[in-house]
């Protein structure tokens, strides 16, 4: 699928009003949620669409060897493993894909490029040291966190910051949010999940209806089926919708997902309150600009 029909899908605003979802108001959620637009500006801009497209790639394989290489060029199974929400065999055939296409280091450098054009059209070169000030802080707070059972924020962690200001905001974004994603799914595996369920009790708990978020992921309907059925033999779901069971499952695995990012916030102090104050408005802006998804609940979800 290439950039402008999944623009036209996720990025043009919808005529129907969406409830934004209910999450904690942690530390953590917050510094997560105010950060994610800017994180994935190496994907969602038009620049970075068009940038990918140069190089032979469409959105989903440009996304997956986008985030993958971050981790050099390992076996699809590694990516997997490291993504942990996909379909395993659609995510491992969009992988191989991607690198059949495009080089790595084609794929790092235009990614790159393409954030930080993005982020200096629509926030503007005044606030470049704006950008810098807050990346500068995270970036330190970043650099000292334990990477043990991080896959992709330890791979991310070892390329060079890009050189400007947008930049490496863009990257101290990334970082936050392969930190928080990698420890959520330890939360998850902990929590007895597999792939499917993951999903399913996500989009769920974020208002979506069921199979909507996880069917983008390649999971299918026969798959979904036997993931309910699991679910509604535990207690957690029942009619298509998460129980009270269900609800407090979904919330401990968020706890546990603040819990793995103690160490930053920790590190953050006092500082996190600013970040994301500035975090947010640098977000709401890409927002207007359409280059991040409308829908409140694909920002929580991630």
């Amino acid at each position: 699928m290439d950039y402008q029909t999944i623009a036209s899908l996720y990025l043009s605003p919808s005529a129907d009003s969406v409830p934004v979802p209910v999450v904690p108001t942690t530390p953590a959620r917050r510094l997560r949620d105010a950060l994610e637009p800017i994180a994935t500006q190496g994907w969602w801009s038009p620049q970075s669409g068009s940038r990918l497209e140069a190089l032979g790639l469409g959105f989903l394989d440009g996304y997956v060897w986008g985030r993958a290489s971050s981790l050099g060029e390992p076996v699809s199974s590694v990516v997997v493993a490291a993504f942990g929400v996909f379909e395993p065999n659609f995510l491992a055939a969009t992988y191989e894909q991607g690198r059949s296409v495009a080089s790595r280091d084609a794929v790092l450098a235009q990614r790159e490029l393409a954030a930080m054009e993005s982020l200096a059209s629509v926030l503007g070169a005044q606030r470049e040291s704006e950008a810098s000030a807050i990346a500068d802080t995270l970036l330190t707070a970043l650099r000292a966190m334990d990477g043990v059972g991080r896959p992709l924020f330890s791979g991310l962690r070892q390329l060079d910051v890009p050189s400007n200001g947008f930049g490496q905001l863009w990257r101290a974004a990334e970082l936050v949010r392969e930190h928080r994603g990698d420890g959520h799914n330890g939360a998850c595996i902990a929590a007895g999940l597999d792939a499917l369920s993951m999903n399913v009790l996500t989009e769920l708990w974020l208002g979506f209806g069921l199979g909507e978020y996880s069917s983008s992921r390649g999971f299918s309907p026969d798959a979904l089926s036997a993931c309910v059925a699991q679910l509604e033999a535990t207690g957690a779901m029942q009619a298509g919708e998460l129980t009270d069971v269900g609800r407090a499952g979904r919330l401990a695995i968020e706890a546990a997902t603040d819990t793995s990012q103690a160490a930053l916030v920790a590190a953050l102090g006092d500082d996190l309150d600013r970040i994301v104050t500035v975090a947010e408005s640098m977000s709401d802006a890409l927002l207007s600009a359409h280059t991040f998804p409308s829908d409140p609940r694909k920002r929580a979800a991630g």
